[in-house]
């Protein structure tokens, strides 16, 4: 193929729905990236839900000229925006559609400068700008288009082929510019997420065959998605007992069957967390290894339509509160200290905009009170206020235990601003820990971890790596410098029983007598 002079809408259109089906085949990979060894990686599911969402859109726009397709991604993606990559690529979408602004067709001069209204955007979107993530990929990206425009200005071809290549080699520097990614041996996964975006745009333009059995670079195809409608399947958790379990083979299966796969334990005990479309294939599957225990299947598709756990309307008052959290326990805590609506979410499954602004609009009263309790969950937040007529407010929790101490501090006698700045007060007192197992091995600022060790995390930092636990957790609050007769409060996830916590809980009140400690079970 030679030169393209111009897109129109139509073509625009098709070349980011074959880009969305390109990112879907790395989306597994993308999520791997995390900087921690731990398994909440889900960049690559933020993005692909954010440019699906901008693809709906754009399918239901009736009009083809670029303006108008742009347009609609753009609208889309905001409101189907998951997470920070998902809304750094709202941003980078609204920068494009800007570019196009009463424009019927696409031309490679028009493609640069709707790529600078991009950066901008992006970078202003943040703030506190990093550089070595995906903002950086898409600064250059910029600049190769704007270079490309000037050498060849009717020819969107070659400039997306050097937006491409530019893409390819900002992913493979971001180690050098953000020291944790070359402490965990990997490369941005936002850059990563945006390089095979405009890869599968390439190949679009250039007529390749979308289903070639070679896939984005470094991305090992182990299953598929379905492209046919926006479906989040089934949430699949058990417990598998049997004799001379295989881990790997059990693990390399399920990536076949589902995504967001979690498969821990040993040789004669596993748990296993995995979104599948199909959840009887993964029971059956499991049962002819062994016996399942403490079975649990949610629709993910009616958490999505009936995110905001049902609770009785709650009265009308002048200003109302929502928070995000996921596990009924959680949410059940913060219903009860005076939330007026909880959205379904946290790590992994990151509430879009659309959710939020929602949740927004249904609380009974015009000022409202925002607890996103994440911080990969803050940036979405931070898209709603212009988006509804309300008075809403941030208050920036990016813990569950911060999100709890906001709450309690809230006064409903007091004004909104006067609300904010107290809970933002609170929040600022609270030191949130918390243990996982890492999933693999890895040396992270000067830690050696090795995979399936407790590791602990004080307010985001890795501060502890141990073979038990109990010990990573009182390492970890060796770190805290307690006030006497402070509370301590211990939430454990739907992967530990209450024994176990509550020996941890008695471990922690031996080593500091002067504490309270209490014990919830969050279900998170």
């Amino acid at each position: 193929m030679g030169e393209i002079t111009s897109l129109s809408g139509r073509d625009v259109r098709q070349m980011f729905r074959a880009a969305t089906r390109w990112l879907e085949r790395s989306a597994r990979y993308i999520n791997s990236l995390n900087v921690f060894p731990v398994p909440d990686g889900d960049t690559g599911i933020n993005m692909l839900l954010t440019m699906r969402a901008a693809m709906d859109e754009a399918t239901r726009s009736g009009d083809t000229s670029a303006a108008s397709v742009t347009q609609a991604m753009a609208k889309g993606s905001l409101m189907g925006a998951r997470g920070n990559s998902g809304v750094i690529l709202s941003q980078i979408l609204r920068g494009l559609a800007s570019g196009c602004e009463g424009k019927d067709t696409f031309r490679s001069r028009d493609l640069a400068e709707a790529l600078r209204k991009s950066v901008d955007l992006a970078y202003r979107g943040m703030s506190k700008p990093v550089e070595g993530t995906i903002l950086t990929v898409i600064r250059e990206v910029a600049e190769s288009a704007d270079k490309s425009s000037e050498s060849s200005p009717d020819d969107i071809l070659a400039a997306v082929k050097a937006m491409v290549e530019q893409a390819r080699v900002s992913v493979e520097k971001t180690p050098t510019l953000l020291p944790v990614l070359r402490q965990a041996g990997v490369v941005d996964a936002g850059g990563q997420g945006l390089y095979v975006i405009l890869e599968g745009a390439l190949r679009y333009l250039l007529g390749q065959d979308e289903d070639s059995e070679c896939g984005p670079q470094e991305v090992e195809i182990t299953g598929s998605i379905d492209t046919t409608e926006v479906g989040y399947g089934y949430c699949t958790e058990f417990l598998l007992e049997g004799s001379k379990l295989d881990i790997d083979a059990v693990r390399r299966k399920l990536n076949v069957i589902g995504d967001s796969v979690l498969v821990v334990g040993d040789e004669s005990r596993i748990r296993v967390h995995i979104h599948t479309l199909d959840p009887g294939a993964v029971l059956s599957f499991a049962t002819s290894l062994g016996t399942l225990r403490q079975i649990k299947v949610d629709n993910m598709d009616e958490q999505h339509r009936d995110f905001v756990v049902a609770r009785p309307e709650s009265p009308a008052s002048s200003i109302a509160t929502v928070a995000v959290a996921h596990g009924d326990g959680l949410i059940e805590v913060l219903y009860s200290i005076g939330a007026n609506r909880v959205v379904h979410g946290g790590e992994t499954m990151n509430p879009s905009v659309q959710d939020l602004l929602q949740a927004v609009e249904l609380v009974p009263a015009n000022q409202v009170i925002l607890l996103p309790n994440n911080p990969n969950i803050l940036h979405a937040a931070r898209q709603v206020p212009p988006l509804t007529e309300k008075d809403v407010q941030i208050v920036p929790t990016t813990t569950i235990p911060q999100g709890v101490t906001a709450l309690l501090a809230f006064n409903q006698d007091a004004d909104l601003k006067a609300n904010v700045a107290q809970m933002e007060k609170a929040i600022s007192a609270v030191r949130s820990g918390e243990i996982t197992r890492a999933v693999r091995s890895m040396s992270l600022d000067g830690m050696v971890i090795r995979e399936g060790q407790a590791i602990a995390f004080l307010d985001g930092r890795l501060v502890a790596a141990d073979d038990s636990v109990a010990q990573a957790v009182l390492r970890m609050l060796r770190k805290v410098h307690f006030e006497q007769g402070g509370l301590l409060t211990v939430y454990y996830g739907a992967d530990a029983d209450s024994n176990e916590a509550e020996k941890l809980a008695e471990s922690i009140r031996k080593s500091y007598p002067a504490q309270e400690v209490e014990v919830i079970a969050g279900g998170q």
